[in-house]
């Protein structure tokens, strides 16, 4: 599976959630490609929301979102996650442009999440890095940080 979603945006999120931890590109990878999985799911979901609607195009609330922001208030890129949310649904359905304002939206804190956490495991492993290591070992302890 190809990563869709430029990695200077997720390395721009895990910054800003680092408070001054320095990022590594593995870093910046593998949460692209978490973030990559989990809009697809969210996309899946949405398109069954939508199918027993009759509908063809994915809305805003089937991603579970009111109103979407501003596309100027997201860091993440609107195109790729276009792309991202297309990946394991069929061709026949549409995503409206506020659908994908709102799952940006959503996928953006789900990895400002990530990335608090992966700076929290890298400060405890008494580093001065994030590494892939730490959005990995976020993952195998998730349930914990719930």
């Amino acid at each position: 599976m190809s990563i869709e979603l430029p990695f200077a945006p997720v390395d721009d999120i895990i910054r800003r959630n680092a408070d001054g931890l320095r990022v590594s590109a593995g870093a910046a990878e593998e949460l692209a490609r978490r973030i990559q999985e989990e809009g697809a799911r969210r996309a899946i979901s949405a398109a069954q929301r939508a199918d027993t609607e009759g509908r063809k195009t994915l809305m805003v609330g089937d991603f579970a979102a009111d109103d979407p922001p501003s596309k100027s208030s997201l860091a993440l890129p609107i195109a790729p996650i276009d792309r991202i949310a297309r990946l394991d649904i069929d061709d026949r359905y549409r995503v409206a442009m506020d659908a994908r304002l709102a799952l940006t939206a959503q996928l953006e804190s789900y990895a400002d999440d990530v990335a608090a956490a992966g700076a929290l495991l890298a400060r405890h492993a008494d580093r001065r890095t994030v590494k892939a290591e730490d959005i990995e070992a976020y993952f195998e302890l998730e349930p914990y940080f719930e």
